[in-house]
């Protein structure tokens, strides 16, 4: 049997919200195991609250921070949790889809949703990720029930017959919009190039008003990237970049496909030689997505200000 377990919470009011996690971590904190809260900042000071002196034994993370992009949350909050907690059955209330989301947020955050499961298949952690049904769409709520094997509403816990992770990452891998605006741009075919493209980046990061620290991270990602099209992605590759947002977006693209949709979003084993370039792209970027084929992968990011 399989000690992983990741289920859908609907709730339609704060109170509903509270009766679906409050007596789930203090039932994990009763059993002494460890617990976790990474939901967005309202919903957290909730929780802690009604908690009272018990969340003192609970480690909070804002969700609107921690997971501001998607990519970050299985391998910097979720794995790195696990990591810290060997031979427990940590207790998570995850919620890394909300209202405010933008439709990209969101398609990034449903993905993530469905790859919880592959990621963390055989390890003992019970994840109960919410879903306010007064406030999302209809298609995320049906999507969690595609990305969740258990749901739970009312106190009640069922299976879900529409349970279809790989589906919810396919239907969300679907060509980018094309940007609004002006566009700089660069190919590359070799090592040589990266400077070139760390100095343009540069250039438009301080153009669109980001800050010192914000363009080296820019810098970062952008070499990442561009190295994994040399030696993944066919050899050669073409950076984008234009103002987005209040901030900077930008994408690579090349010639090769990104077979494992976990790329990136778990690190690789102690002392493989590589896989650490898209994981280090989530840690810094504001948002990624990938869009990939079987001739072609085009991966975007965003920075805001």
């Amino acid at each position: 049997m399989n000690p992983f377990v990741h289920e859908g919470f609907f709730y339609a009011d704060p109170d509903g919200y509270l009766a679906g996690t409050v007596p789930f971590l203090e039932s994990a904190l009763s059993a002494g195991q460890p617990a976790l809260v990474a939901v967005p900042g309202p919903n957290l000071e909730r929780i802690r609250d009604a908690l009272g002196p018990a969340a003192d034994r609970v480690r909070f993370a804002d969700m609107t921070v921690a997971g501001r992009n998607p990519g970050r949350i299985i391998p910097w909050v979720l794995h790195a949790f696990l990591a810290e907690h060997p031979g427990t059955h940590p207790h998570i209330i995850g919620e890394p889809i909300w209202a405010e989301r933008t439709p990209q947020e969101y398609a990034a955050a449903a993905q993530h949703e469905a790859l919880i499961n592959a990621a963390f298949a055989g390890r003992a952690a019970t994840i109960r990720c919410p879903y306010d049904t007064g406030r999302l769409g209809l298609r995320a709520l049906m999507e969690a029930e595609g990305t969740h094997p258990v749901l739970v509403r009312d106190g009640h816990r069922w299976t879900s017959p529409e349970y279809a992770p790989f589906d919810i990452v396919a239907a969300h891998n679907r060509p980018l919009p094309s940007p609004d605006g002006p566009v700089a741009s660069a190919c590359f075919d070799d090592a040589v190039a990266l400077a070139d493209l760390r100095g343009l980046a540069a250039e438009q990061a301080r153009l669109a008003g980001l800050p010192q620290g914000r363009v080296a991270a820019l810098q970062i990602a952008v070499t990442e990237l561009a190295t994994n099209s040399l030696v993944h992605g066919g050899g050669t590759g073409v950076l984008r970049l234009w103002p987005d947002r209040g901030g900077l977006s930008g994408e690579v693209a090349d010639h090769g496909r990104l077979a494992d949709p976990l790329a990136g979003r778990l690190p690789p084993a102690d002392g493989a030689p590589g896989g650490r370039g898209l994981l280090i792209v989530n840690h810094l970027c504001d948002l990624v997505r990938i869009h990939t084929g079987p001739d072609a992968t085009r991966i975007r990011f965003h920075f805001a200000t």
